[in-house]
């Protein structure tokens, strides 16, 4: 079973992260990542770029909810 450590260091591998959490039950997790590889994308090219990262581990994956920044929205929410 894939546990939220095991999905956070899949993201990690590929994608240089300034904050990401992950938390789950083993099929459905949600994660917030932010990374400076976002800059200049819209929210939807940021979900891509990660879903591209997970690859096919995406298969051990049932749901993955995203909350994704950039460095400087992170700093900047409320």
């Amino acid at each position: 079973m894939v546990t939220p450590d095991d999905v956070k260091a899949y993201i990690e591998q590929g994608l240089q992260c300034e904050y990401i959490s992950v938390d789950g039950d083993g099929r459905h997790f949600e994660a917030v990542i932010v990374s400076a590889a976002f800059e200049g994308k819209g929210m939807l090219q940021q979900h891509q770029l990660v879903y591209r990262v997970l690859g096919d581990r995406m298969e051990d994956i049932h749901a993955l909810s995203m909350k994704t920044f950039t460095p400087e929205q992170w700093s900047q929410r409320t």
